[in-house]
């Protein structure tokens, strides 16, 4: 369980860093890092899906 905790706090600083990646991306005409920050965020968010329900899944099962 300690694994997922940890790749769940992964997921959530990747995702802060996307958000911070499009912010700088607009602020600045850098539209190739909007695109990318877009995309990996994307796969993180999905991914931290998948880990959520895992984990739900997990617990309802004693």
């Amino acid at each position: 369980m300690g694994k997922k905790v940890a790749l769940n706090v992964l997921y959530n600083i990747g995702i802060f860093i996307c958000l911070i990646l499009i912010y700088k991306g607009f602020t600045q005409p850098r539209y190739e890092y909007v695109a990318g920050a877009l995309f990996i965020g994307a796969v993180l968010v999905i991914l931290k899906i998948r880990l959520l329900k895992e984990v739900r899944n997990m617990q309802k099962k004693p």
